[in-house]
């Protein structure tokens, strides 16, 4: 893992203080893009995603979603991500993107999520129009309907053909619904790869060509809506 190069701060949200990992581009400022955890929680993953973002250009903030909690258990993750309590949490990510665009220098907010964050950056761009670009890789979360005709945002979908929670059938769907009701989308379906194919800590489904092309295609889609 490389050295963090961002710290923890707190920022309002609902009346009271939620912790994230906040990262800044070497020149100080830039556009914001929110970093949505995965079911594990705001691990060191996530950390090193926003780093990886900064160092694009851009103020990356990784809400933590659990208010410190965090797992490595399969298990421990499923009860963490089902006990999420939505409307608390969308309250956390409008309360994230207010002292996000306070970092910025964008007039629009990025959003990319994982997995569970994946779905809460569809749900994030249906609640908030100061969201102009959203990614979102293989996401789920049963709990979590965004209202499609709501996000004005254009979709990025990176996804994975052996994913057997957000299967092809689930994605090509996702995709249709998106089309009908007017969101720009551009959705890739890797080939051989398996959920989680992004997360370089977890090498059993880790695919280094896949990830490397969804980050060339993250970076391009940001440069096109946030500069």
């Amino acid at each position: 893992m490389a050295e963090l190069k961002g710290a923890i701060i707190e920022f309002p949200a609902n009346g009271r203080k939620v912790p994230g990992y906040l990262s800044k581009p070497e020149s100080g400022s830039g556009p914001g893009v929110l970093v949505i955890q995965e079911w594990w929680g705001l691990v060191e993953n996530i950390k090193n995603i926003a780093d990886r973002i900064a160092a694009a250009g851009y103020v990356a903030l990784a809400p933590d979603l659990y208010h410190g909690e965090a797992t490595k258990s399969p298990d421990e993750a499923g009860k963490l991500m089902m006990a999420l309590k939505i409307e608390e949490t969308e309250k956390d990510l409008r309360g994230a993107s207010t002292y996000l665009f306070s970092q910025s220098s964008g007039k629009k907010l990025g959003i990319v999520g994982f997995c569970m964050g994946g779905q809460l950056a569809l749900f994030a761009a249906s609640k908030n129009e100061a969201i102009g670009a959203c990614v979102d890789f293989y996401g789920l979360h049963p709990n979590v309907k965004p209202d499609y005709a709501n996000i004005k945002a254009p979709v990025l979908g990176l996804f994975a053909e052996k994913d057997a929670y957000v299967p092809a059938a689930v994605v090509k769907k996702l995709e249709a619904d998106l089309k009908q009701v007017g969101v720009a989308t551009d959705f890739t379906i890797y080939p051989g790869c398996d959920h989680g194919f992004f997360n370089d800590t977890r090498k059993e489904v880790h695919d280094v060509a896949a990830a490397a092309d969804a980050w060339n295609r993250v970076q391009k889609f940001f440069k096109k809506h946030l500069s």
